[in-house]
């Protein structure tokens, strides 16, 4: 099955890969169809580059060195496939922390209450939501978190026994944030994703992830797959990390793409996310879903997540969330979409290209072994730091 990664012509693109023969991770930028190696003694990772005052800039005149086609080394990015004479791909963050925001689209709250309602068995999905749905209707666009509004379709799922953890990070005040993994944890573009082995109702969740500075300024912005297991974290929300932090479950790239004068947040936050998703077994699932309507900004959300009340001097990459739940059955009905090893899933923008991924279960993914001790080692036996 072939994938192109689909990039577009013009932005300021900065990345990660690994090239054959230099131990520590390249930093990478676009130019014309080529990847070029940035790295260099005054901005050895991508965190130092995010750090500053104008990192678009920066890397549209930083010197460096063509390592091959983008079109090859995406080719050659996918799991399984892999030449190791030829560069792949990484994901396009480094030191940050890699976050999560949680329920940030109202329409999709609904399915994280079915989901706790439900107890993880799908095949009582269908039901709540339609019982829910005729409680409070289907719109839910236009909700505002913490209104009264909000406030009055809180009361009612409340007299309904639908209270939910979702409905306080949902519409209340507060915003849901968690760590989706560690520092250089993330996978890129052709990586497998990983399900923990023991989900059995799991989903893609795509996204767009912010990558902020330390100062909590956004400097530009990424695709995301933040895997989700919907029946660990719909037994109890304090599966939570059980539910999205393993091996290999979070996937960002293809890279970061710059702010600049043709780019901006404004750009980002209009942006229609595209998934699909190929199954070994002839399945195909597609859906789309529109930043437009998020219900929280991603300036809100950064700010949630750090400030005076939490700081992140290496910087942060924050997934923004989802209003795209599968519900498509797959096999038997009534008992919704769930992932299947060898699925495909291409998560996609007319911005920022597209970031494809093979399914596995984490145990099956290569195991995570870099970590920052190996970088810092790398790089100074390198002298870049």
């Amino acid at each position: 099955m072939k994938h192109e990664l689909k990039l577009p012509s013009e932005g300021v693109y900065l990345g990660r890969a690994s090239k054959p023969g230099t131990a520590h991770p390249v930093v990478v930028t676009v130019r014309g169809g080529d990847l070029v190696a940035i790295s260099s003694r005054e901005a050895p990772t991508v965190r130092d580059i995010c750090e500053m005052d104008d990192p678009a800039a920066y890397v549209r005149s930083a010197k460096g060195t063509a390592i091959g086609s983008v079109e090859a080394i995406a080719a050659n990015s996918f799991e399984g496939s892999r030449n190791a004479d030829l560069p792949v791909l990484l994901s396009p963050v480094d030191l940050q922390a890699v976050k999560a925001s949680g329920v940030t689209f109202v329409v999709s709250l609904l399915e994280r209450v079915i989901e706790e309602q439900a107890r993880g068995a799908p095949e009582k999905a269908d039901a709540i939501r339609a019982d829910i749905a005729n409680l409070i209707g289907h719109d839910l666009s236009k909700l505002k978190p913490g209104s009264p509004e909000a406030m009055e379709i809180k009361a009612k799922l409340i007299a309904r026994g639908a209270w939910s953890q979702y409905l306080e990070v949902g519409i209340g005040p507060d915003a849901e944030i968690f760590t989706k993994c560690q520092p250089l944890a993330s996978v890129g573009y052709g990586a497998d994703v990983g399900l923990h082995p023991v989900s059995s109702w799991n989903n893609p969740e795509p996204e767009v992830a912010v990558i902020a500075a330390s100062t909590g300024r956004i400097v530009g912005v990424t695709l995301g797959n933040d895997v989700n297991l919907r029946d660990v974290e719909g037994r109890s929300a304090l599966l939570l990390g059980k539910a999205k932090d393993n091996n290999a479950s979070a996937a960002l790239g293809p890279f970061i793409r710059l702010f600049d004068d043709a780019f901006t947040l404004a750009d980002a936050k209009s942006a229609r996310i595209g998934l699909r998703v190929e199954g070994e077994d002839g399945f195909e699932l597609e859906g789309s879903s529109s930043m437009a309507e998020i219900s929280r900004s991603p300036e809100e959300l950064v700010a949630a997540a750090m400030g005076p009340h939490h700081q992140y001097p290496d910087g942060m990459a924050l997934y923004l969330g989802t209003m795209f739940v599968p519900s498509k059955d797959r096999g038997e009905g009534g008992k919704g979409f769930t992932h299947k090893p060898g699925d495909i899933v291409t998560i996609s923008t007319d911005t920022l290209g597209s970031l494809t991924n093979r399914v596995q279960l984490s145990p099956d993914c290569p195991r995570w072994t870099y970590g920052a001790r190996s970088l810092m080692r790398d790089l100074s036996a390198a002298g870049l730091i």
